[in-house]
């Protein structure tokens, strides 16, 4: 088992020998045993509040094996509608209730919850539930790496 605990930044002429698919939930945990794509065990041994995103590169202790993270598809609700100022409303009342959320120009993204989806119908905006990668916002306080 490769115990993995640096994490590299992306640059040039790398070579990747493993890509580890993970779920939003998952990309939060520091210490934690996980299976590649390739079918190789592997432990994160990482600070504490390390969050990793898709396209992180970790090695090993020997800096030997590079692992590309990689946002795993998963069950999300995805928020549209007409215009980006309804869009500013919808993000106002998720955040309202603390829930991770991905925001982009054209749509919100989130976990599936029945609650939030019939609110955010009633307020009249496009709710689907799609298979696509979650990427939330991890916060003002949080820190990448």
């Amino acid at each position: 088992m490769l115990t993995l605990t640096q994490i590299k930044p992306p640059n040039g002429n790398i070579s990747v020998n493993l890509t580890l698919a993970l779920t939003a939930e998952d990309r939060t945990r520091s210490r934690h045993r996980f299976e590649t794509v390739e079918g190789q065990v592997v432990y994160l041994s990482l600070p504490r509040g390390t969050v990793l995103q898709d396209g992180d590169l970790l090695h090993d202790e020997d800096k030997t094996t590079l692992v590309r993270v990689s946002a795993k598809l998963e069950q999300v609700l995805t928020v549209t509608t007409a215009n980006s100022l309804e869009l500013l409303k919808a993000a106002y009342h998720l955040g309202n209730r603390h829930v991770p959320i991905e925001i982009s120009a054209h749509y919100l993204r989130l976990s599936p919850d029945l609650v939030l989806q019939k609110m955010l119908e009633g307020l009249h905006f496009q709710v689907i539930y799609e298979l696509q990668p979650f990427n939330p916002e991890q916060g003002a306080y949080k820190h990448h790496g």
